[in-house]
């Protein structure tokens, strides 16, 4: 039972550091009322394709003090912009991890785009389709429980595919609304980039590895994701990549994504910490993979992706 806790843990991003201090018994999601999602904007002017008969509700909880949503059927995106005149055009659209059960927004979404707002790059926090859980809190739960295996070493569950898809499309059209909206925004459609942690790290993977013309990031970072090989797109985009050495879903594959990445030409930054666990996003761990966010920052400015190209 410790051990499905754990894996439980570890899909929510909490990671296994809080869990230890937490005593072994099963979450008790508590039922929030919905944040005000201020400035979000709809990806879709109906409703979104596929979901036009879709019957569950939205909701939004909390487990450990982090809060989540679930069944989502209206994706937004909520822009986080740098204050006027302190903008350098540079873009990130967010995707925070859940298994694709939920998102983990204030692990993984908020704080994230508001740090990258501080310095300057316009931030988009992505609120995605993922499969339907039940709307009972304890059926949550324990359709959680029931669903949680080791994850195969080479890559996603097939059966997993087609909750990718739909998290994928959802990004791209995210893509295409930032960039539509570019000067409003201060955003220069040529430095538009993406940021994904765990299922966020699968679906910024899968977005880039579509290369579909009209939605490509300009640069990916997808952060405690799978490790296994893929074959990149043409001119694979520039990518920067961290995750534990104790990573508990994803430690152990070694490093065929680096590898298939550099090999068809594309740059990449890894970072690989010896603690951190899975689902560091924005807590402090007391290891050095709380240095990731600065690293990122700087391997922004170092790439020339926090200046407009010449």
């Amino acid at each position: 039972m410790r051990k499905l806790l754990i894996g439980l843990v570890l899909m929510t991003g909490v990671t296994t550091a809080s869990f230890a201090q937490t005593p072994p018994t099963l979450p008790n999601p508590k039922r929030i009322e919905t944040p005000a999602q201020t400035g979000a904007i709809k990806l879709y002017p109906g409703k979104a394709p596929g979901f036009e008969n879709a019957k569950q509700t939205e909701v939004w909880f909390d487990i450990w003090g982090q809060t989540m949503v679930r069944n989502v059927t209206v994706p937004t995106i909520t822009p986080f912009l740098p204050k006027n005149g302190k903008g350098n055009g540079a873009a990130v659209l967010i995707v925070p991890g859940g298994g694709f059960q939920f998102a983990s927004m204030s692990n993984e979404g908020w704080p994230i785009a508001q740090w990258l707002a501080d310095r300057g790059v316009a931030a988009f926090v992505l609120k995605y389709r993922m499969e339907e859980t039940p709307d009972a809190d304890a059926d949550f739960v324990k359709a959680l429980m029931a669903r949680f295996q080791p994850p195969r070493s080479t890559g996603p569950e097939p059966e997993m595919q087609v909750v990718i898809d739909i998290a994928r499309s959802d990004a791209q059209t995210a893509l295409k609304i930032i960039r539509a909206n570019a000067s409003a925004w201060g955003v220069d459609p040529k430095r538009v980039g993406m940021m994904g942690f765990s299922a966020g790290a699968m679906t910024t993977l899968a977005t880039a590895l579509a290369d579909a013309p009209d939605a490509r990031p300009d640069f990916i970072a997808p952060i405690y994701g799978f490790m296994t090989a893929v074959t990149p797109p043409t001119n694979p985009q520039p990518m920067f990549t961290a995750i534990a050495s104790n990573d508990g879903l994803f430690k152990g594959q070694g490093f065929g994504l680096i590898e298939s990445w550099q090999n068809a030409g594309g740059s990449v930054e890894l970072h690989f910490y010896q603690g951190g666990d899975h689902g560091f996003g924005s807590q402090k761990m007391g290891t050095t993979s709380d240095l990731w966010f600065e690293q990122y920052m700087a391997w922004m400015q170092a790439s020339g992706l926090m200046t407009p190209a010449k």
